[in-house]
């Protein structure tokens, strides 16, 4: 009788167990899932905003950059700070529609650039300058009123502000793994 009594307890206790046991595997599997999805984002934290700044300022640039090629030459009447001043306005179209172009082919293939990204944001620092910052304030509301995407009388310094943001990753910690300047860095080591 202590016998079938300690069967039937054994028996008992092993049926309970097997939930549990099933239980558990459930939930190792599910956090296995969770692991391997937190493991790919991670392998993607790093690649991923450069590159994503890369495609939006190559974007952006190429755009400029062609809407200069095919239009005409509205630099003419623009007074240009030291030392482009010393450029004609002519020499300072072409160049400033070359260095958009070639510099928004570079950011989307991650190749040079850093240089890119500095040759750009000399770009963008004197296009605000000379184009985007309102022509007079003299107090920090009124220059406020020039961060605005708009052109009422106020200056529009927003958009260009924002890419000398996004600029800086790129400038500082380079174009991520998902670039050609990753590739040969790496063949370069090898």
């Amino acid at each position: 009788m202590n016998i079938k009594i300690s069967q039937s307890i054994i028996n008992t206790e092993a049926n309970n167990a097997e939930p549990a046991i099933s239980q558990n595997l459930k939930h190792s599997s599910l956090f296995a899932a969770y692991d391997k999805i937190i493991a790919l984002l991670n392998d993607c934290a790093a690649p991923l905003p450069p590159f994503l700044f890369r495609l939006i300022l190559a974007y952006e640039f190429w755009e400029a950059g062609m809407m200069k090629y095919t239009g005409e030459n509205w630099f003419s009447h623009i007074t240009f700070p030291l030392p482009f001043s010393l450029l004609s306005n002519d020499m300072l179209w072409t160049m400033g529609t070359w260095i958009e172009i070639i510099g928004a082919i570079a950011l989307l293939l991650g190749l040079g650039t850093r240089f890119f990204s500095l040759s750009l944001i000399i770009l963008t620092i004197v296009a605000i300058n000379t184009v985007h910052w309102p022509a007079e304030w003299s107090t920090l509301a009124e220059l406020w009123q020039g961060y605005a995407i708009s052109n009422k009388g106020h200056g529009n310094f927003k958009l260009p502000l924002l890419y000398l943001i996004m600029f800086m990753p790129l400038l500082f910690n380079g174009p991520g793994k998902w670039s050609l300047d990753y590739v040969l860095t790496q063949y370069r080591k090898n």
